[in-house]
């Protein structure tokens, strides 16, 4: 279930507006069949930045509360980092790579996500 937590929590990928330290607060919640399931809410600590004139970049991490139904409410920690390519002024190539922890461990259970897609502009 944490899997898909993690990948479903991670925010899309856009190119900075500026370059530099930032605060994310994030919520992503999962719902089946109109049932509510479980939720991951990430306090976020980021820096993004500019690695050339059209390659862009992001790093974040903080903890991270996650609620799933009848269950309550566990702290774990969160992050992710990114890229994001602007080929032309209107196509965008991105990839994202995310973590959760289970357990507050950073081991075998870490639940890893990434997210990859191209985006046009009209």
């Amino acid at each position: 279930m944490k899997v898909l937590i993690a990948a479903g929590a991670a925010s899309f990928m856009a190119a900075p507006a500026f370059a530099g330290p930032y605060v994310n607060i994030e919520n992503n919640a999962g719902f089946s069949a109109g049932e509510y399931e479980a939720s991951v809410t990430d306090f976020h600590v980021g820096y993004e930045g500019d690695l050339a004139e059209n390659l862009g970049y992001y790093i974040q991490a903080g903890p991270a509360m996650v609620s799933v139904e009848g269950e309550g409410i566990e702290n774990e920690y969160s992050g992710k980092a990114g890229l994001g390519l602007d080929v032309t002024e209107r196509l965008e190539v991105y990839g994202e790579v995310s973590f959760l922890t289970e357990g507050q461990e950073f081991d075998n259970d870490l639940s890893l996500g990434t997210k990859a897609g191209v985006t046009f502009r009209f």
